[in-house]
């Protein structure tokens, strides 16, 4: 095919989901209720830990943060392919879809960044709490989520720069539901394979680091937890672990499998199942387990529905 220099690209085809007409309608259904279950959970969680003093804490702080890119991140993707499964017109911008992926790239990042902060947040709550209050004041917190936030854009603009400056050939159809690298690689007829290796180091060094982070602090609080003589204690310790290794779990397992692969691997509808989970499903489920497997969270939308009553 004859490669095309990206200055003559006006616009991509996004392929959706499926091509079977016979199965928008009920797609659209199932995906604009979880949709709605996905900022309602959201925006409920970031109104209850505001309204609720109990919950002024580092940890709720970062929680705080992580259901605000769970509202962005699904955001990005969703909307538009509501709209696109009720529309013939599949058509994306050319800056569109630069747009989308560059913000899919640095609230996907963020997450992650921000799961390994949470994680070392309750290794000092647990095995360190004289110098918790010292240690995860309110600077360093804003520090850490700043931080986040600014490793995710290096990122994002490093990734979009180089999709999006190299050549495309003459079929401009992205076989997926959202802008992603994979899909759009796919497309490129320039020379990938030192991108893909880079693709491959960033994701590693980032989701290696995230989960080193994670796995050490863990080493340390399940041994501290098992420590702590009240059982009360024990059981509010275990909650907010098991809670956020919940998390954790369903994210980076998704996230794995779709880019620490070879490109010789790629199957772009496997890949399509896959980040469902971690672009559609984990927002909408962070919510969900943080108010069913938490303790003080439940104490605190009990407090919530017992003033409104």
């Amino acid at each position: 095919m004859t490669p095309v220099n990206h200055t003559d690209v006006h616009e991509f085809i996004l392929l959706g989901l499926t091509t079977h007409p016979d199965l928008q309608v009920p797609l659209f259904l199932v995906f604009l209720s979880m949709y709605t279950v996905t900022l309602l959970g959201n925006f409920g969680l970031i109104a209850l830990i505001r309204t609720d003093l109990h919950l002024h804490t580092p940890m709720y702080y970062f929680l705080g943060h992580l259901a605000f890119v769970d509202i962005c991140y699904s955001s990005i993707i969703l909307p538009r392919m509501l709209v696109q499964m009720l529309m013939e017109d599949k058509t994306i911008g050319f800056s569109e879809c630069a747009a989308q992926l560059c913000f899919f790239v640095v609230f996907g990042i963020t997450e992650c960044l921000l799961l390994a902060v949470m994680a070392y947040d309750r290794y000092v709550a647990i095995c360190k709490p004289l110098l918790y209050p010292t240690t995860m004041c309110r600077a360093t917190c804003r520090w850490l989520v700043a931080a986040s936030y600014t490793i995710s854009i290096m990122h994002a603009v490093t990734h979009t720069t180089f999709i999006f400056t190299s050549s495309f050939c003459r079929t401009y159809v992205i076989n997926h539901y959202f802008c992603d690298i994979a899909p759009l690689l796919a497309l490129s007829c320039s020379d990938t394979h030192t991108y893909e290796l880079v693709i491959l180091a960033l994701v590693s060094i980032n989701c290696l680091s995230t989960l080193t982070i994670i796995f050490v602090s863990y080493i340390y609080i399940l041994p501290a937890i098992l420590r702590i003589h009240s059982p009360q204690s024990r059981r509010k310790a275990f909650s907010t672990c098991a809670s956020h290794l919940t998390v954790v779990t369903m994210f980076y397992g998704a996230i794995l499998f779709t880019y620490l692969r070879p490109s010789s691997t790629y199957a772009l509808d496997e890949n399509k199942v896959a980040t469902l989970f971690y672009t559609i499903m984990t927002p909408m489920m962070n919510p969900l387990v943080y108010s069913l497997r938490n303790r003080e969270v439940k104490a605190a939308l009990r407090r919530v529905a017992g003033r409104r009553l």
